[in-house]
């Protein structure tokens, strides 16, 4: 095999479910080893075979191994790449789940949880990307996931326990400098043009009949409409891999624009950062492309265009005083009398809206990408000048929302040292976490009986 691409395919293995750094193999041998229960007894009971690993007080099962591998070389081969030997594959699995388990652990006894209804309102909403039910959801994955709804539903409890550590133990310590700042800005001035591309593709087969063609592309479609709301493409991704549809994809990383396939580039030239562009067909199927970063050749991407929006909008808080059934009838009986033209939408801010923008009408001026929280900016990037959004439900109560005007311009200075400092916060805070998770590896009690029979 080329030692490149056996290489390359290590990597993957090791990332393609947290998605977070590689760790190196570690074992610590402490005086006593601890005593353990097994990793199924988390969730649902199952048949163990044998342990293959033990990661301080918790074993992991040959069956939860062969599970997850199982799942990966389904990942790999649907996006045709070469898998490595069985006997590679394993091995490496085998330490993404040693890594991922000391992390959980980590996690616990830094006191970090999350709510049964936290975790039954992301997997609501990854059913919704698919546009099915939770009970539809769950049935697709118990029949053709190859994992059960227990195992899917912990792997989205993993991964929100992530968010959380690294909003409480990595993010809030990120500090970026003013010279730093500096320094981004003039390097990007002096380099090459590169584009950062999110890609799905819906796989056409070889020989489809033109009604099967149709509905690949109506599924396409379909992708592309939800990825202009704002909802992320892992997200989209996670929500049809697991129920057996013929769509595979992720994010392409920064590129050249001469490392581009022609036709991905002349879809995205024009686009700013955060836009979709129209769906592309290739001999492959049908792709749903989203530019997520501009770099270079023109001051870097913090200079590039930006679309804005003029919006405004009214707030109700849910209080004592105010329960959801009745901020929800109230906005409503608003957004009746508004679109009946009986009312006008300042005045009905000034009236109702619990916002500091009440005094101007709700009026919230331009807002560019990132200004507001993701529920709002979903919900208010789908709409036309002039429409009024449903109520929108937000950390801070519910919505409604007009959009004014849009328009596409340069950043202002101040702005593009703010862009700047966010893409160095980013690369700060992932090297970051790749040291806290090396360290709660490192620390975990680790025992591998793989070899054993």
């Amino acid at each position: 095999m080329n030692i490149k691409l056996f290489s390359r395919l290590t990597v993957l293995l090791l990332a393609v479910f947290s998605g977070q750094a590689v760790c190196q193999l570690r074992m610590t041998t402490p005086q006593s080893p601890p005593t353990f229960q097994s990793v199924s007894a988390r969730s649902d009971p199952r048949l163990v075979d044998r342990v293959v690993a033990i990661v301080n007080s918790e074993a992991i099962t040959e069956l939860e191994l062969q599970q997850k591998t199982q799942a990966i070389v389904r990942r790999l081969r649907g996006q045709g790449t070469e898998l490595p030997p069985n006997e590679v594959i394993k091995p490496q699995v085998l330490e993404r789940m040693v890594s991922d388990l000391a992390v959980q652990q980590a996690a616990r006894d830094l006191g970090i949880r999350v709510d049964e209804a936290i975790i039954d309102r992301a997997v609501g909403r990854i059913a919704q990307d698919a546009n099915l039910s939770v009970a539809q959801f769950r049935d697709k994955v118990e029949a053709e996931g190859g994992i059960g709804f227990s195992a899917f539903r912990q792997e989205v409890t993993n991964e929100l326990i992530v968010s959380r550590i690294r909003e409480r133990e990595i993010d809030a310590r990120v500090q970026v400098s003013e010279a730093e700042i500096n320094a981004y800005l003039e390097e990007q001035k002096s380099a090459a043009p590169e584009f950062n591309i999110s890609q799905i593709l819906v796989r056409v087969p070889e020989g489809a009949s033109a009604a099967e063609v149709a509905r690949l592309s109506a599924k396409a479609e379909t992708i592309a409409r939800g990825a202009r709301t704002g909802v992320d493409f892992t997200r989209i991704l996670a929500s049809y891999e697991v129920t057996g549809e013929p769509v595979v994809g992720g994010n392409m990383g920064m590129r050249r624009a001469d490392q581009i396939p022609p036709i991905f580039m002349d879809a995205v030239s024009g686009l700013v950062p955060g836009d979709v562009a129209p769906v592309v067909r290739s001999q492959a199927g049908f792709h749903v492309l989203k530019l997520v970063e501009r770099r270079g050749g023109d001051g870097g991407s913090a200079a590039a265009p930006v679309r804005q929006t003029r919006a405004r909008h009214i707030l109700i808080r849910i209080n004592e005083l105010n329960s959801e059934p009745e901020v929800l009838r109230r906005l409503n009986e608003i957004r009746e009398r508004l679109t009946a033209k009986s009312v006008e939408f300042p005045d009905m801010a000034r009236q109702y809206s619990a916002d500091g923008s009440a005094s101007q009408g709700g009026d919230l001026g331009w807002v560019y990408p990132g200004d507001t929280v993701p529920e709002f900016e979903n919900a208010m990037n789908v709409l036309k000048p002039g429409e009024i959004s449903e109520p929108v439900r937000s950390p801070f109560g519910y919505h409604l929302i007009q959009v004014v005007d849009r328009r596409t311009d340069e950043a202002s200075p101040e702005r593009v040292r703010a862009a700047a400092r966010g893409a160095i916060r980013t690369r700060k805070s992932n090297e970051a976490f790749a040291e806290w998770v090396a360290q709660a590896r490192d620390r975990a009690y680790v025992e591998y009986r793989l070899d054993e029979r």
